[in-house]
């Protein structure tokens, strides 16, 4: 029942930023939580960051300090912001939530980003 759309990516040098977007077809305030993947050529696609409906926040260790998780409720919408981005963080990345425990996950098309050296 619940689909994202995800949007934004592209190519970046190193060192620059980039902002990508997931959109969903509810009111993501019902959403249980909502988090970024992502998968590179021939690895295991890994969780990036996490938010809760509560609002709290987790990161992967290889991009704290660098990257942001935030939600616009009027939009439906949530962003990561991704800042001094590195060559290995290029990769096809995915939006996931979980609307309720027990329900189904629910994955975006991914959207590509490139980080040039």
């Amino acid at each position: 029942q619940v689909q994202l759309v995800e949007s934004g990516g592209g190519l970046v040098q190193a060192g620059g930023s980039l902002r990508v977007s997931c959109t969903a077809s509810v009111n993501i305030f019902s959403i249980t939580r909502m988090g970024w993947y992502r998968q590179a050529p021939g690895k295991e696609r890994d969780l990036v960051a996490q938010i809760t409906q509560s609002g709290s926040t987790y990161y992967a260790d290889s991009v704290k300090g660098r990257f942001a998780i935030s939600r616009d409720f009027a939009k439906n919408t949530v962003y990561l912001q991704m800042n001094s981005l590195k060559f290995e963080d290029t990769a096809v990345y995915y939006c996931n939530a979980v609307l309720l425990e027990g329900y189904p996950e629910v994955w975006g098309q991914g959207t590509l980003v490139t980080v040039s050296s």
